[in-house]
């Protein structure tokens, strides 16, 4: 079990209730119990019947938990040929807590080999602890240090803490010396040369990795003797991957001492889920010329005894809650862990919102298999837990302890129906707060051993730590989506000639959402800019970086820039930003009245054209890099055509692409895909197409359907000569083409207006050429006056009669049913659209 879990299993607990938490557990409901030294004698008999047994070790330090109030017990066998004292097992709280190695210097002047030399106990105070050699890794926090020479077998030392006040009474050092001759192990020897193995043993030689197994094993692995090849990278490989590195950890010999290990892994089958099985093994040193060598047994986990074994079954939800992200993950893998191997018939957990148990998962899931009083408070998929109507599981949670009542105990009916025949209520506490709680419960009577109550005591310091992160977790990842929501289009434009329609998933997999986005941006002439992109990573950075990207290329387009132009500025200000992450886009401007677009890519997947008659095709179009790779990066544009009724389909990498489908494919199936849908009804199409996405990665789509205009437009246009009667010259070019048009004298002299205005404007504040161009389109005229200055038009707000200018622009402002300004290419247009009669 990697270390990092193992610490973090108790650090929800106050400074000074991890010890007294373990030795309440595991002593309460033991009042039947006979305590003392004869009490722990009659337990060690029954623990060591079985001397043969690989469980007897860890059993017999759980009696140091429950007859002397210890919070760890650990014993250690001497290593002669490596001058060490090795930790062979352990049980209660993770020794790291308190500072304890892995090893100590046979010569060292530690409280173990102190012990171990002198074969006298030693017993250390709070001040005495503080003061030995290994203060310097010892927590700050106040605990009592027993170390107990073991006289029979291989030797070695009993260490055990206690965080009670007053440490370890006389009752308590009697017990500590009886479990102390108990737990002798026997010195480890190595296998006879030509003894036979047992059927489901192993030896593994730690220099070469060649390793002989029983024929047991290799049908717990489904491989034949024949085809076996000796070695044990062979078996490695057959573990589910998740696995390897702690089975990796007992098989390599530099991490792992002298002593006993435990470890349960998966290993695949040739059909239906991985099979779980145990190992137990142990290191044994070599000598004379013999190499050290790792043996012991492997078994099918399912056919071991019924008891729990708290290292396999934490190890095994630590496991699962590494890869837990949300609260409703943690909530399954602490169900999915407990409810089966303890046998319990219903299992609860629920998280703490200010002073209110939600309940996250219940297991059975039927309202029918809870109290009465839960059924009441069903509000919709879980009920919301009724704390005012139970006042025990209210205290249990301000104390913070675990509490565990067997069957017959007066609880309100609330808590009783839940486990008539025995309830556990574990507090889910980490970083001095209180994360949830989690209800065991068991109809027919119930006995609660000392390793049950190890287990729930460790299932519950995981599960706070891991409740507290996917708090965490759920927090960041709804600010993160939210501010995608944000930066994201509300709605999509209506345009002419076409309909686009979009769709975003965020990913359901990883810590955050990621930087996905689109994009569909009018401008002037029926231009139509469709923007795709991706920024690399799933963090708030990535969706900001997003919000930047996509405000970018917006206002570059509106400037009038070139698809190419648009896309490079965008690559300059991201080399401009400095940031480490880089971006991918597909940009296609298309024009609605022809039916031409220019596409640029960077790094993008390219577009997916569906033509009229039905068939689709991937585009063939040049790309350029990512955006903040190459500041002098070229991206090079591709024209398509589009005819009406085609759709234009473009997406991001999470749509087409995973662990198991290259881009590629990806794209050949979507291409299909978009073929077999009917574009008549766009949003439909959109949806069915992300029916098949891989959630492991944000997914964004837009299509873009395009009809034709039904009416095209008319259009003139004409440079602005600048001579004294530039002005007139106009008017007169103005009442030419729009006679041409057909607009009646009423409309023409509100535009003859507009134009004097403008044109006027230009010539007198600005430099360069100035040009005149009329659009004309369902009774709707645009007056554009385009000049080579980038500053806007001012309307005055309070003119004067003695002012002399700004009145034009009120004028304009009177007779336009709207007019703005934009910026191109250097300089800018002021336009006004008139509004003509039927």
């Amino acid at each position: 079990m990697p270390p990092e879990w193992s610490v973090k299993r108790f650090q929800g607990l106050r400074p000074g209730r991890i010890g007294a938490v373990i030795a309440d557990v595991v002593s309460e409901g033991a009042a039947e119990r006979r305590r003392g030294p004869l009490g722990v004698e009659t337990a060690l008999k029954a623990v060591t019947a079985d001397p043969v047994s690989p469980h007897r070790v860890r059993r017999t330090l759980e009696q140091a938990l429950v007859f002397a109030g210890a919070a760890l017990a650990a014993v250690y066998t001497p290593a002669p040929e490596a001058g060490l004292l090795c930790l062979a097992e352990s049980a209660g709280v993770p020794r790291t807590l308190y500072g304890l190695r892995e090893s100590y210097p046979l010569d060292g002047g530690s409280p173990a080999a102190d012990a171990h030399r002198t074969g006298r106990p030693v017993w250390l105070g709070p001040h005495e602890v503080a003061e030995c050699a290994d203060a310097r890794r010892m927590p700050a926090r106040d605990f009592h240090l027993a170390a107990l020479p073991v006289r029979d077998g291989a030797g070695g030392c009993l260490l055990a803490v206690s965080e009670r006040p007053g440490g370890f009474d006389a009752e308590d050092r009697a017990c500590l010396e009886r479990v102390a001759d108990a737990v002798a192990l026997p010195a480890p020897t190595a296998r006879a040369e030509g003894e036979e193995l047992l059927a489901g043993g192993f030896s593994l030689a730690m220099d070469t990795g060649r390793v002989e197994v029983g024929d047991a094993i290799l049908e717990l692995f489904a491989m034949e003797r024949a085809a076996f090849d000796g070695r044990v990278e062979t078996l490695l490989g057959l573990t589910v991957p998740e696995d390897l590195p702690s089975l990796m950890s007992v098989v390599e010999a530099d991490h792992m001492s002298v002593g006993d290990r435990e470890l349960e892994f998966r290993v695949l089958q040739p059909a239906g889920p991985p099979k779980w099985l145990r190992l137990h093994g142990r290191l044994v040193p070599g000598g004379d010329g013999r190499p050290a060598r790792l043996e012991g047994t492997v078994a099918d986990a399912s056919t071991l005894r019924a008891e729990i074994t708290d290292v396999a079954r934490v190890q095994r939800l630590a496991a699962a809650l590494a890869t837990a992200g949300t609260v409703r993950d943690v909530s399954q893998a602490v169900v999915a862990a407990l409810r089966k191997p303890l046998r319990a018939d219903r299992i609860a957990l629920a998280e703490l919102e200010n002073e209110r148990l939600v309940v996250t998962v219940l297991d059975p899931p039927e309202p029918d298999s809870w109290p009465e009083l839960w059924q009441l408070e069903w509000r919709g998929e879980w009920p919301d837990a009724p704390v005012r109507a139970m006042p025990t599981l209210a205290a249990a949670l301000r104390e913070g302890r675990a509490r565990i009542w067997p069957a017959g105990t007066a609880l309100e009916p609330a808590l009783a129906e839940v486990g008539p025949g025995g309830l556990a209520v574990l507090p889910l506490s980490a970083g001095g707060r209180m994360a949830g709680a989690c209800l065991i419960g068991w109809d027919a009577p119930h006995d609660f051993g000392p390793d049950e109550r190890a287990l729930l005591t460790a299932s519950a310091g995981l599960a706070g730590q891991a409740l507290m992160r996917a708090h965490a977790f759920d927090a960041e990842h709804e600010l993160v989506g939210m501010l995608q929501r944000q930066l994201l289009p509300r709605r999509l434009p209506d345009l002419p000639g076409g309909l686009a329609v979009a769709r975003y998933l965020p990913a359901t997999a990883g810590l955050e959402v990621g930087g996905d986005w689109y994009d569909v941006i009018r401008m002037p002439d029926h231009h139509v800019a469709l923007v795709i992109g991706d920024v690399q990573g799933h963090s708030a950075a990535a969706a900001t970086l997003m919000g930047q990207m996509r405000t970018a290329l917006r206002a570059y387009a509106a400037e009038g820039h070139p698809p190419d132009v648009v896309v490079s500025h965008a690559n300059r200000l991201l080399m401009e930003l400095e940031t480490d992450l880089f971006v991918t886009c597909c940009y296609v401007d298309v024009d609605m009245e022809d039916g031409s677009a220019w596409c640029v890519r960077a790094g993008h997947p390219p577009p997916v054209l569906r033509h009229p008659d039905g068939s689709a095709e991937v585009a063939e179009t040049d790309g350029g890099p990512p955006l903040g790779i190459l500041t002098q990066a070229e991206f090079p544009m591709t024209p398509l055509r589009l005819t009406p009724g085609a759709v234009v389909a473009l997406t991001t990498d999470g749509l087409v692409e995973s662990a198991d489908l290259d881009i590629g494919t990806g794209l050949d199936r979507l291409a299909g895909e978009l073929s077999a849908a009917d574009p008549a009804q766009l949003g439909t199409v959109a949806d069915a197409l992300l029916g098949g996405a891989h959630r492991g990665d944000d997914v964004a789509l837009l299509l873009l359907r395009y009809d034709g205009m039904a009416v095209k437009p008319r259009r003139e246009g004409w440079t602005v000569w600048r001579v004294p009667e530039a002005a007139r010259h106009a008017r007169r070019f103005t009442r030419r083409s729009l006679r041409g048009w057909g607009v009646a004298d009423t409309a023409m002299d509100a535009a003859l207006l507009v134009v004097s205005e403008l044109v006027t404007n230009a010539l007198v504040h600005t430099d360069g050429p100035v040009r005149l161009d009329f659009t004309l389109i369902d009774r709707r005229l645009r007056v554009a006056v385009t000049d080579a200055s980038p500053r806007t038009p001012v309307k005055p707000t309070d003119p004067g009669w003695e002012a002399t200018g700004g009145r034009g622009i009120l004028l304009v402002e009177a007779v336009s049913d709207s007019w703005g300004t934009v910026p191109v290419s250097g300089g800018k247009q002021v336009w006004s659209e008139l509004l003509l009669e039927r």
